[in-house]
């Protein structure tokens, strides 16, 4: 009988294998839960709630625009190349100041006279997070615009300027970017 002298490695590559794995699915686990989610604030709703409601929120506006217009009124516009945007063109966005910044808004029904009867709600966001958020709700008009007063914005960066108008079954969005320079 022939003995057989040779010896094979394979168990202890399984071993290996085995041992990378596990070792590679800890790491991913470990660092995916350590990466904070943020919510999505897209019409100023959860993103379950938009996603749930998305062609009524399309009806409610559809019949907004028909009859409303939204304008944001006296603010800086640049066209700005958004440090790592993958947009190849310039974006139009508003200028906001480091410290206080106050926004104004006209609500008015088209061809007539501004809205002093509708439920506004307003918004400051940053884009991917909602850390940072200012909501301010039921914003009352005085002189027929809606003033937003005393927003403070210390960090430098992209924003977005949120607003939401319920006209009875009509609601109305508009969503303008913002960028505070360093």
């Amino acid at each position: 009988m022939a003995k057989n002298s040779e010896k094979t490695y394979w168990p202890h590559m399984i071993l290996g294998f085995l041992f990378l794995g596990m070792t590679l699915s800890y790491w991913t686990v470990k660092s995916a839960s350590s990466m904070p989610v943020q919510e999505s604030n897209n019409y100023m709703l959860k993103y379950q709630q938009a996603d749930m409601n998305i062609n009524e929120i399309i009806q409610k506006r559809a019949l907004f625009d028909q009859a409303y217009r939204i304008t944001l009124m006296d603010v800086k516009r640049e066209n700005i190349a958004l440090e790592n945007s993958k947009r190849a063109k310039d974006e139009r966005v508003v200028i906001l100041s480091k410290g206080s910044n106050s926004f104004r808004y006209k609500i008015e029904a088209i061809g007539s006279h501004p809205l002093e009867d509708a439920n506004v709600t307003f918004l400051l966001t940053r884009p991917h997070t909602r850390r940072e958020d200012r909501l301010i709700a039921n914003i009352s008009p005085v002189e027929g615009e809606y003033r937003i007063k005393d927003i403070e914005i210390e960090k430098a960066g992209r924003y977005i300027l949120q607003l939401r108008v319920n006209l009875g079954e009509a609601i109305g969005y508009l969503e303008q970017p913002a960028y505070l320079k360093s």
